[in-house]
């Protein structure tokens, strides 16, 4: 069996995050291990929620599973609370990475246009600097712009999102990046990639939802790693990503559930294994 481990926060309440990871890619028939960075009592959709920094654990528990020849097929990072973390991360990089191990960033700390709160200007230079030891990485079109220092567009077509790819690309990633939420034709939203390994551009684009939720990028980061390690191409595991997203936020809508928690990803699991099989 596989063995992934993914670094990120836990969320007690409300889908995202290790919240998010662990379920989905245990479903899809891999090993998830988790190295988490704090822990909430919910996400931060909710006011007054506790957090408990969890960074002093990171170098411990690393070196303790080093001293047991721990390894992993993949390491997965998502959303890091500061600069300090990214480094912590570096170093695991160092350590676990072996020539095989798929370094997977899905840079999270911003969207539409800003910063998630508590982030300063210097921190997507740091993230900037993950990304470009990382084989492949999933930005939103905001995160894109921050680590390439783009000013974020009001409006935009393909030639912008191409001429992005290419400065993440110069970001030094080893085999692909990817820029999510992309919405370059009216009612649509898709994903374009550029593969480093052979210079080519791909995208694919679906209708867009009416309604959004939080957690549905850390939904289409863990199934597409998942994807990935079930033996399918890059490409595919973005589309049974994108799938599976879209389905979760559909069975949701109908749900009718309060926004706040998050979507209902857990009853559309066994189509996700369906598309696997």
């Amino acid at each position: 069996m596989k063995r992934i481990v993914t670094i990120q926060d836990i969320s007690c309440l409300g889908k995202c995050s290790i919240t998010v990871a662990l379920p989905i890619i245990s479903a899809m028939g891999i090993e998830t291990v988790i190295l988490p960075t704090a822990v909430l009592s919910t996400h931060t959709q909710f006011s007054g929620f506790t957090c408990a920094d969890l960074e002093n654990q990171i170098e411990p528990i690393s070196k303790h599973w080093k001293s047991i020849n721990a390894d992993f097929d993949a390491i997965y990072t998502g959303y890091l609370a500061s600069v300090s973390q990214i480094e912590l991360v570096k170093k695991f990089f160092q350590t676990f990475g072996k020539d095989e191990t798929l370094r997977f960033v899905d840079p999270a700390m911003a969207d539409n246009g800003k910063l998630y709160a508590g982030f300063d200007d210097s921190f997507p230079k740091s993230m900037a600097e993950l990304c470009g030891i990382a084989d492949i990485i999933v930005p939103n079109l905001t995160e894109a712009c921050l680590m390439t220092d783009t000013e974020y567009p009001d409006s935009y077509d393909e030639a912008f999102i191409r001429e992005l790819l290419l400065k993440l690309a110069a970001l030094g990633t080893r085999k692909a990046v990817v820029i999510t939420g992309v919405t370059a034709e009216a009612g649509k939203t898709g994903v374009y990639g550029y593969n480093v390994q052979t210079g080519e551009f791909f995208n694919f684009s679906h209708k867009k939802e009416s309604s959004s939720y939080h957690g549905t990028g850390d939904i289409f980061a863990s199934v597409t790693l998942g994807a990935l390690e079930n033996g399918n191409s890059l490409e595919k595991s973005l589309k049974i990503a994108a799938k599976f997203t879209v389905d979760s936020i559909k069975e949701t809508v109908k749900n009718d559930k309060d926004k706040t928690y998050g979507v209902d990803f857990e009853p559309v699991i066994p189509e996700l294994i369906k598309q696997l099989a």
